[in-house]
């Protein structure tokens, strides 16, 4: 084995003979640096391959049972990972410092090890006197929960062999370095070579891996991307360290349904799973004021209301301002110029300003109908009915488009005691369908249940105020 230089972009792995200002592959800019690396010559293209032929099999004998999962005994988890731990499964876990990433693997690493047996929790930026600190503050202690510290991956896979635990966790992929290599820890080539070492490691074995990743300033997780194409599971920490609450988000998953969200509350215990999320994002939520209205989002399979809050004040730039947190702030612009034209609100020498309460971060178009009466109501100084929910679909031409999920939505609305739902017309009959009045309590059927559907943004304007 001869070392060589080599010029290896941090964003997409790509390998350079020269250094570069912009990678040729991914086109980031300032991304590319010099690392040493392990060469090895060629193989001889003469010698005989058939003794390494592999033994394919027919697809019809293929036994496709789902393999048995390891419930963490924590609900929200759970979710997120589609019913539990798949044995011989990597997942890769990323977030913000201090948002509860290592909180959160020590409790359900607590709960693995009273339920399954031995699990081994290798840290390597914290010493184990600090990680058994936090395991007494939030009630995180079992015996067979075994604790080291190393940044070692020849050491993490010897200590692996030898125990054979169930679940192995790795706090951080970013600490872990390899003797075969020369460069830093968290370089691409150490990152790459340590995932794919310990997830050879886990497929061999059978046991769970779960790496922990840390993010860039854009929130991605740091290193290769094709760290993400190697494991099974990347879920993301989200959430403001202003507010209690934290989202863990499915980003991709093997196992289950990608988009998956479990949300949690931070305290002084630990991190405690919040089953009806929508009360929790609706606690402190305003009612008959301007600029406010309540939309039925779905974050995988869940149904989950927010409330959308907009301001609308006159601009005193050339330009005004179109500024969002919460919804991407293109689809804003455009839904206020769809607002302009087909309404005919004039919006051009106005500020608009759009908050998702909360914390909560929307990519589904269905949140389109509530920003736009948000904006509508702030602008007119006028509030929607407090027990009004809403959810659609806006198109460039003023038309309300049909949204996924509607029965899981309008039900979501009417156990929160809300009795007026503005919605596609192409939803209306698979709500109907759902028969929401016969889930109503008494006291909301007093008051009566109202699906109100709209094809058209001039139509729901009407029906909204």
């Amino acid at each position: 084995m001869a070392a060589k230089s080599l010029y290896i972009c941090g964003s997409c792995g790509s390998e350079q003979r020269k250094w570069q200002g912009q990678c040729p592959d991914c086109h980031e800019w300032n991304c590319i640096s010099e690392q040493a690396v392990e060469v090895g010559g060629f193989r001889n293209q003469k010698q005989n391959t058939i003794a390494n032929a592999l033994s394919p099999e027919p697809i019809t004998e293929i036994n496709s049972q789902d393999a048995p999962r390891r419930n963490t005994d924590i609900e929200e988890l759970d979710r997120v990972l589609g019913g539990g731990l798949v044995r011989g499964s990597a997942v890769l876990i990323g977030g913000d410092p201090g948002i509860g990433k290592s909180t959160l693997l020590l409790q359900a690493s607590a709960k693995l090890a009273e339920q399954h047996g031995t699990v081994l929790y290798i840290t390597g930026e914290e010493s184990v006197r600090q990680v058994h600190l936090r395991g007494e503050r939030i009630d995180a202690l079992h015996e067979d929960l075994q604790l080291t510290t190393s940044c070692e991956l020849e050491a993490m896979l010897s200590t692996i062999a030898k125990y054979k635990p169930h679940t192995v966790i790795i706090d951080s992929i970013q600490t872990t370095v390899t003797k075969q290599l020369s460069s830093a820890p968290g370089t691409v080539s150490q990152v790459r070579d340590c995932a794919a070492a310990l997830i050879a490691s886990a497929k061999q074995f059978g046991h769970t891996l779960i790496l922990v990743g840390h993010v860039t300033k854009d929130g991605s997780i740091a290193g290769p991307r094709v760290l993400e194409h190697m494991v099974d599971a990347v879920l993301y920490f989200e959430g403001d360290r202003g507010h209690n609450h934290r989202v863990l988000r499915a980003v991709k998953n093997r196992f289950g349904p990608a988009g998956e969200i479990g949300v949690f509350e931070m305290s002084d215990r630990g991190l405690t799973g919040i089953r009806d999320a929508s009360r929790l994002f609706l606690a402190e939520r305003a009612v008959d004021v301007p600029g406010s209205v309540v939309v039925a989002c779905m974050e995988g399979t869940r149904p989950i209301l927010v409330e959308i809050q907009a301001l609308v004040a006159p601009t005193v730039y050339a330009t005004p301002k179109r500024s969002t947190v919460g919804v991407d702030a293109n689809r804003v612009a455009m839904l206020t110029a769809v607002l302009e034209r087909r309404v005919g609100i004039p919006l051009g020498t106005q500020d608009i300003y759009v908050n998702v309460v909360g914390g909560v971060k929307l990519s589904e178009p269905a949140s389109d109908l509530g920003v736009v009466l948000a904006i509508l109501s702030a602008f007119q100084e006028k509030a929607l009915p407090s027990d009004l929910v809403v959810f659609g679909e806006i198109g460039l031409t003023g038309e309300i488009r049909a949204v996924s999920a509607p029965e899981a939505r309008a039900k979501e609305a009417a156990n929160l005691g809300f009795s007026q739902l503005l919605l596609p017309q192409g939803n209306q009959t698979r709500v109907q369908e759902a028969n929401i009045p016969a889930i109503l309590r008494p006291s909301q059927q007093d008051n009566g249940w109202q699906a109100m559907p709209a094809k058209h943004l001039s139509q729901a304007v009407q029906l909204a105020f």
